[in-house]
């Protein structure tokens, strides 16, 4: 792979922002973009480590360290084995809370069935960087999604720290496999919630219930590729519909988020999902959904005050299909507004954090992505 490293003071330009999902105005305002890594193949998630550092996953199945002056390191040795084709891969990276101290990071990929056939699922491992940064110590596999099936499609696939110390991980229902996002003895279409050592949480909704799969935390999910922490501490997502139906959605402990039984989408090509409705009793309606879809990727809060306070508190998300970050204002759960954010720049935003510095960064889906940190004029 060609890798371009590039400066993290080298501009890309400026980028207009353009504000009201309405399109019945268009407020203006500019904000700068930084590149601070290129060469990077399908880049799907990103961590922020000590000294100004990163660590990036590739799709391709690659984890790579990135300084603070943007050199892309070598890939870093000890992965274990990685499906990687489709949708599957090297997907999300977390660094721990403590990781300047135990320098612990988790990742989820696509994992084979280890007898070598078509099968596989998403998994979750734990492992230590070692102290020069070129290989993973110690790696423990510390949730495996079951079962396994033989599909390229829907892994799902983002990690979140909760407040107490627990993870949370989304889980795609595998696409041929939709139905089984209703029934809790299987782990396609859920959230899960599990301790750092892969345990279950003894106050998880579904612990000590017959037929139910303990590190459920909630169901009836699609594909999330989205998620983060509120500044409440609430556990946020994002989901892909079908053609249309895209969603926001709060989950909660043992709640049904209703797919595929209920939603705004339809099949491809056309033609009604089910009964073709979008309500129903014990099932949660989504905070907010889109129609079309947007493909959203990559979700976070901003809770600093660097680009003013009309932000602070937004909510963002990456669309892989029209190729921007979404800014969206929310009150009481609600959205009020969507801005338009590096709509001109039609790369697919894969992810988007918040950085120590208080500035947003994303990742762009392509085979030469990059790695971008947005700056207020």
């Amino acid at each position: 792979m060609n890798l371009r490293n590039h400066s993290v003071l080298h501009s890309v330009g400026r980028l207009l922002v353009l504000a009201g999902c309405s399109l019945a105005g268009v407020a203006m305002a500019q904000v700068r973009t930084e590149t601070v890594a290129s060469g990077l193949e399908n880049p799907w998630g990103v961590a922020f480590l000590p000294e100004g550092r990163f660590v990036v996953t590739e799709k391709p199945g690659r984890l790579r360290l990135v300084a603070a002056d943007g050199k892309v390191g070598a890939p870093i040795q000890g992965l274990p084995p990685v499906a990687a084709g489709g949708q599957g891969g090297l997907l999300d990276v977390l660094a721990d809370s403590g990781f300047a101290q135990n320098r612990t990071l988790y990742f989820c990929y696509a994992e084979p069935e280890a007898s070598g056939g078509s099968a596989n699922s998403t998994a979750l491992a734990r492992a230590r960087l070692s102290a020069d940064g070129t290989k993973l110590e110690a790696l423990k596999v510390i949730f495996s999604q079951k079962p396994k099936v033989a599909s390229r499609a829907h892994f799902g696939c983002r990690i979140v720290e909760a407040r107490d110390g627990t993870l949370f991980l989304t889980l795609g229902d595998r696409f041929s496999r939709k139905e089984d996002a209703q029934t809790l003895d299987n782990h396609h279409g859920k959230v899960v919630r599990i301790a750092k050592d892969g345990s279950v949480p003894k106050d998880n909704p579904f612990v000590g219930k017959a037929g139910a799969l303990p590190e459920i935390w909630s169901y009836g999910h699609r594909n999330g590729q989205g998620a983060a922490l509120a500044p409440d501490g609430r556990f946020w997502m994002t989901e892909h519909g079908p053609q249309g139906g895209d969603e926001i959605n709060i989950p909660r402990a043992g709640v049904n988020h209703g797919w595929p039984v209920i939603t705004y989408g339809e099949n491809y090509g056309g033609g009604k999902i089910g009964e073709g409705i979008t309500r129903k009793d014990g099932m949660e309606q989504p905070l907010h959904y889109w129609v079309p879809s947007i493909a959203p990727s990559g979700m976070a809060f901003l809770s600093s005050d660097r680009y003013g306070a009309g932000w602070k508190g937004n909510l963002f998300v990456g669309s892989l299909k029209f190729g921007y970050l979404d800014r969206i204002e929310l009150k009481d759960d609600k959205v009020v507004a969507e801005h338009k954010l590096l709509a001109d720049g039609r790369a697919r935003i894969r992810d988007v954090k918040q950085g120590p510095d208080g500035l947003l960064y994303v990742l762009t889906d392509e085979s030469d992505g990059k790695l971008l940190r947005l700056r207020p004029n």
